[in-house]
């Protein structure tokens, strides 16, 4: 998916729109869910990217995302972003030692 596909507007509170992109998407057998995990690639006071996660009606028939309601929803979407990161370090990893192997270093 390229971030032109993963793009999408929400209106704010005051009828501003505000441009986001959609990391991904995943439903929890936990809390029988569906949440959506986005940012708009702002960055906290450390440099951090902000992430956002809102559930969301898949189906389509409800465009709006609602707010996580409990601790139980919060701890679903840090496990999920944990894992996820940590795959992303396997695979970078992975891609760093092959491209030392042919001989593709880019320093």
């Amino acid at each position: 998916m390229n971030m032109e596909d993963a793009k999408f507007v929400v209106k704010d509170e005051n009828g501003e729109e505000k441009e986001f992109y959609k990391l991904f998407t995943f439903d929890s057998d936990e809390t029988g869910k569906s949440y959506i995990v986005y940012t708009d690639n702002s960055t906290d006071e450390k440099g951090n990217v902000i992430i956002r996660a809102n559930t969301y009606d898949p189906s389509g028939e409800d465009l709006s995302l609602k707010p996580l309601t409990d601790d139980k929803e919060w701890k679903v979407i840090e496990n999920i972003l944990i894992s996820t990161q940590e795959q992303l370090r396997e695979e970078m990893a992975k891609e760093g030692s092959n491209n030392e192997e042919d001989g593709n270093t880019s320093n």
